[in-house]
């Protein structure tokens, strides 16, 4: 008992100082205790982390395991494997890099308006609090990049020149045109009209004194001083730990002890394989040439491309209405919390994918969302769009993400947090699953899903090509090109995104192989007995965990299953 009050205490207080220090993102969990904050990126605040870190991990350490149950153990465990990460990786000094074209403060903070409430006089205060704490924000997260510069850690130009328009984008002349004034519509109407005046008068203000001077300094900044000093090479192999940091990432982000020459040689193994259901499929179509010869007539056939972003929307919506009456065949346990449909909003579209998900907050106050990239429908091809709807919402991301945050069992920075090699591991093969209960029948689909797959084994090619054997971007394209159907769009967003973000693409075909084992040896050891339900409520009923632990997991469940089926005869 003294060693659970202890955990306890111990996963609070945690959760506790990471609400603390992320207060933007405790605002998108409905934890509404720090909306007129925005996060202290200070040295000294650095400092005060790692020392809370280090005093977590001490905390964690003394608790006597053996006296907790499993569950608890499981916790226990991942908490001190997750507080010492934090701790190895401090050395890489990630703060020095905190932009590019798809994450950092400049994308991030405009985002505010979508999920900070404006239901109280309170609440709108708070957002012009955090209007007005912006400067701040980014003289922070300009400094910590002008430490880098003197460490030679900086980004590669091609990922730094793309964030130039998205910066751009939050500079306007009028204050009302701004992203961020956005949330004047969303001022909730039973605030008396005076206060609204005032409130809206407040927001225009300080988008005009405050958020777009910053965005100022920082459009100068990354022109002037950053760009001339970030890397013409675009691997982090030209970074001083290059080849270690990548090592490092790479088994971050896949939970594995795999090195980069071994995940490349995967990537080559399972590439050969889906070419060769590809080649099958282009067979079947009466095609008479080679895959990329056929990949390319697809490309510029306009029968798979909608034309409007509206008619692109409605096509994903078709495909998920279909899902979701076929997922009890699939899952005995579904999620609680609803799922709805969102546009990129075009400052950010051109440097996005297809598209990607946000989960919904605890309260319950709004749904999760599928993000659409609706810019250039007319190069977003239909035949792709099953497999990244099943991948982004429901059997992938929506199901998932929302099982795990609805499992009130678990600590806090279980049901929020996770793993990439098992989250996006579980999104590639939700793009499969489908097929069991009657999907990918068209052939253009299956060859879409297909091509998205080689997708994935490209990744653990290319990933470690640029950031571990030198390739350049233009190798990496061209690899790209002639090896996957995706749209010539597709393929430089993809190749600038690996460039910008070194080793999270090896996590969903890792993720995805570990899955897939893990599902035939319980169908070899059990045969007709098998039940796909039953593995997959047990796979997710404890959120999303390292590969390793996955597997001890599923090797218990696993071995009470033939017990129970030999007992029963």
């Amino acid at each position: 008992m003294a060693a659970a009050s202890a955990l306890d205490s111990l996963f609070a207080d945690y959760w506790e100082f990471q609400m603390r220090t992320s207060p933007t993102w405790a605002t998108y969990l409905g934890d509404h205790r720090f909306d007129d904050r925005l996060s202290d990126l200070s040295a000294a605040e650095r400092d005060k982390e790692l020392q809370a870190l280090r005093g977590f991990l001490a905390r964690s350490q003394a608790i006597q395991e053996a006296e907790l149950a499993r569950s608890d153990s499981l916790s226990a465990e991942l908490f001190s494997r997750e507080i010492q990460r934090q701790i190895d990786d401090w050395p890489l000094l990630e703060y020095t890099m905190p932009i590019s074209q798809q994450n950092g403060p400049h994308i991030e903070f405009p985002e505010l308006v979508t999920y900070h409430p404006f239901q109280t006089v309170n609440d709108c205060e708070n957002f012009v609090k955090r209007l007005r704490a912006f400067p701040v924000l980014i003289d922070q997260t300009i400094a910590n990049m002008q430490e880098g510069m003197k460490d030679r850690l900086v980004p590669a130009k091609v990922t730094m020149q793309a964030t130039v328009p998205e910066i751009e984008s939050q500079i306007v002349d009028d204050p009302a045109k701004a992203v961020l004034a956005g949330a004047i519509a969303q001022i909730d109407s039973g605030i008396p009209d005076t206060a609204k005046a005032r409130l809206k008068q407040e927001i225009i203000t300080a988008i005009a004194a405050d958020v777009v001077p910053a965005y100022q300094r920082l459009d100068a900044f990354v022109k002037t001083e950053y760009i001339p000093a970030c890397r013409d090479t675009v691997g982090i192999l030209a970074l001083p730990d290059g080849r270690e940091r990548y090592r490092r990432l790479a088994r971050r982000y896949t939970t594995t002890n795999l090195s980069p020459e071994e995940i490349f040689q995967i990537g080559q193994r399972e590439l050969k394989l889906v070419h060769d259901q590809m080649e099958a499929i282009k067979d079947s179509c009466g095609f008479h040439g080679t895959i990329q010869e056929f990949a390319a007539s697809l490309r510029q056939d306009p029968r798979f491309f909608y034309t409007t972003a509206d008619s692109l929307v409605d096509g994903f919506k078709a495909i998920l209405a279909r899902m979701n009456d076929k997922l009890p065949l699939l899952f005995g346990r579904l999620p609680k919390a609803p799922y709805s449909f969102r546009e990129i909003e075009s400052y950010r579209a051109e440097a996005a994918p297809d598209a990607y998900y946000y989960g919904a907050p605890e309260d319950g106050s709004r749904p999760g969302y599928f993000y659409i990239n609706t810019s250039h429908p007319t190069m977003r091809p239909k035949y792709t769009m099953e497999a990244l709807a099943f991948h982004e919402a429901v059997p992938g991301h929506h199901l998932q993400l929302s099982i795990q945050q609805e499992l009130t069992n678990l600590p806090r920075f279980r049901r929020h947090g996770g793993y990439t090699a098992f989250v996006e591991g579980w999104g590639l093969y939700s793009e499969r699953l489908p097929k069991e209960v009657g999907f990918f029948t068209d052939p253009y689909s299956e060859f879409g899903r297909l091509t998205l797959e080689a997708w994935r084994c490209v990744r653990l090619i290319v990933d470690p090509g640029i950031h571990y054997y030198g390739w350049t971007r233009r190798q990496a394209v061209d690899f790209f090109r002639d090896n996957t159907a995706l749209s010539d769009l597709n393929i430089n967003s993809e190749v600038d995104r690996y460039i910008a973000w070194p080793g999270q693409a090896l996590a969903y075909k890792i993720g995805q192989l570990k899955i897939l084992e893990l599902r035939q040896k319980a169908k070899d050891a059990l045969g007709s007995r098998f039940d796909i339900r039953a593995f997959h409520d047990e796979l997710l009923a404890d959120g999303a965990l390292p590969l390793d632990l996955l597997e001890a997991k599923m090797d218990r469940w696993l071995a009470m299953q033939v017990k129970s089926a030999h007992a029963g005869g």
